[in-house]
């Protein structure tokens, strides 16, 4: 199958939600995933699932005690009778149970449910039974914000607290694999800290000035870096053009990776609730993409959600075909 790629031009950058419009649209031109949907015992967990469902974007299998999935999807009306239900205990048995599945190849896609996010972390990265691979596992908001015209993506604000260079390298890989391989082309990477001058006393800056050099080597690959910058002069262009910062990247940023967790939290909350940004989550790095949402998302946000792992799972799928003879 043909996968039209995403053009910022099929609507104008600026009108609301057009972003994730475009990442749905380009979802439903690809094969629905399976999807093992973790502990969905709350509507807003359930009606997630049903809803990528009814779209067309995904195919869930539905992991928890059957008894609750069956009983919300009563009391909130939602038709489930298509969906396979693996019974689980409870919710820690439910993240075994679905990493379990995804070792018989039973899925292409997790999806988090109304358990909590160590819960299901805690079974993916577990040493002898878990989802690990070479790579660090990292998470990549996809963030619809109004007035700004690119699609951007912020890293790493759930998962990784403070991570060190070796780390960085790994998240800023994951989050170019993820840009490229949904179809929005190759990115533009801002490495963000305070300041957009190399100095000893913010370490963040030295990071930031490696992994640029880490890029113009070979041992990142796919993207165009640019840092350290200032969260001002790697969004806005007037801001650059005042700081006399000239390059690919400045005011133009298409990925933000921030220098630790907490700053990457708050500028992704700041975003939502005070730009009213819609923010689509998704962890990388495991065998498999992990669709992570908040109970506070938006429908719309967590369809983004889906249709981003969606469109990733199915660039690993053809990625890994076999050419027929």
């Amino acid at each position: 199958m043909t996968v039209t790629p995403i053009d910022a031009r099929d609507k104008p950058p600026h009108a609301p939600h057009a972003k994730y419009e475009r990442l749905m649209a380009a979802a439903k031109q690809v094969p629905p995933a399976t999807t093992i949907v973790v502990h969905p015992c709350d509507e807003s967990s359930l009606r997630g699932a049903t809803e990528a469902a009814e779209a067309g974007i995904i195919h869930p299998i539905l992991v928890g005690p059957a008894h609750k999935i069956t009983g919300v999807a009563h009391q909130c009306g939602l038709d489930i009778s298509g969906f396979e239900i693996v019974d689980a205990a409870h919710s820690e048995a439910a993240a075994a149970c679905a990493v379990q599945m995804i070792h018989e190849a039973k899925g292409e896609l997790l999806m988090k449910g109304s358990l909590h996010t160590d819960e299901l972390m805690r079974s993916v990265t577990s040493g002898s039974s878990g989802l690990r691979t070479a790579r660090r596992i990292s998470h990549v908001f996809v963030m619809d914000v109004p007035g700004y015209a690119e699609t951007l993506f912020i890293t790493d604000a759930a998962i990784n607290i403070f991570p060190d260079l070796d780390c960085k390298r790994d998240i800023v890989q994951n989050a170019i694999d993820l840009f490229t391989e949904v179809g929005l082309g190759k990115p533009r990477v801002a490495l963000l800290s305070a300041v957009e001058t190399v100095t000893t006393k913010i370490p963040s800056t030295i990071d930031a000035a490696a992994l640029c050099k880490m890029a113009d080597r070979g041992q990142i690959t796919g993207g165009v870096l640019d840092g350290p910058l200032a969260f001002d002069n790697a969004v806005d262009p007037e801001a650059a053009r005042i700081k006399g910062i000239h390059s690919a990247v400045a005011g133009r940023a298409q990925i933000l990776v921030v220098p630790d967790l907490e700053a990457g939290n708050m500028l992704a909350k700041n975003l939502t609730f005070l730009a009213k940004a819609d923010a689509a989550g998704i962890v990388l790095g495991a065998r498999v993409p992990i669709i992570l949402t908040s109970r506070a998302d938006s429908v719309r946000a967590r369809m983004a959600s889906c249709a981003v792992a969606v469109l990733y799972a199915d660039a690993r799928r053809r990625a890994t075909a076999v050419p027929a003879a």
